[in-house]
């Protein structure tokens, strides 16, 4: 009996599994064709070195094809990342401090308007990504391989983009550059650092929660 009890609860779980409407991704799609040539022209294609940034591109193929692992692994990106820039810049924008950093350039005049605004994307990814990974499953895999394309953006971001941009900060922590060690030393450390400090959290949480849906 308890046997057909839980073959019960895998089917109705799959059973919620339904796939992702077709509004989302037609809303997602018309998001991406303003957002990426606006970015683009405005600030340059480096600014899609950014892992946040680089997101909205895979998400965008994880939305059409359906795929667990491609929208999972955004989630991991994307989900602590968006949460830390909202409470950073809800909190400058209440009191003028940034209590994390990184985001000064939200309240930066000499930014224009039009880019500060594409950058409140950072609350509309993890919205996005949250519901995909309700509606498709959370695949465990996406650590592995959400570490693994980070371990190449980093490097990446190192060697192609310009260093006064600090994307993915690579030339020191919270949009600041660093002079405590060799650069390359501290490359190394922030390749090992951004999977244990910002995906594993997410992930381990998301199979928490995914386990407690199943239940």
């Amino acid at each position: 009996m308890s046997g057909h009890r839980s073959a019960h609860r895998l089917a109705e779980y799959r059973s919620r599994r339904a796939g992702l409407p077709l509004w989302l991704k037609l809303a997602f799609t018309l998001w991406m064709l303003v957002w990426a040539p606006t970015i683009g022209v405005l600030v340059g294609p480096q600014n899609y070195f950014w892992l946040c940034n680089l997101a909205n591109f895979l998400l965008l193929v994880g939305l059409w094809c359906e795929s667990p692992r491609l929208v999972s692994m955004q989630w991991l990106s994307v989900a602590l990342v968006g949460t830390l820039w909202a409470v950073d810049v809800g909190t400058a924008l209440v009191t003028g401090w940034h209590p994390i950093g990184g985001t000064e350039y939200m309240f930066n005049d000499r930014n224009p308007l039009v880019t500060r605004l594409m950058s409140l994307y950072h609350l509309l990814l993890p919205l996005v990504a949250g519901y995909a990974i309700w509606q498709l499953g959370y695949d465990r895999r996406a650590l592995a391989w959400q570490s693994v394309l980070t371990w190449l953006v980093i490097p990446a971001s190192y060697l192609l983009t310009d260093a006064e941009r600090n994307i993915n900060w690579v030339e020191g922590p919270f949009g600041q550059p660093q002079t405590m060690t060799d650069p390359l030393i501290y490359l190394a450390a922030l390749m090992i650092l951004w999977p244990l400090l910002v995906y594993l959290p997410v992930h381990g949480a998301t199979l928490a929660l995914s386990r407690h849906r199943r239940d």
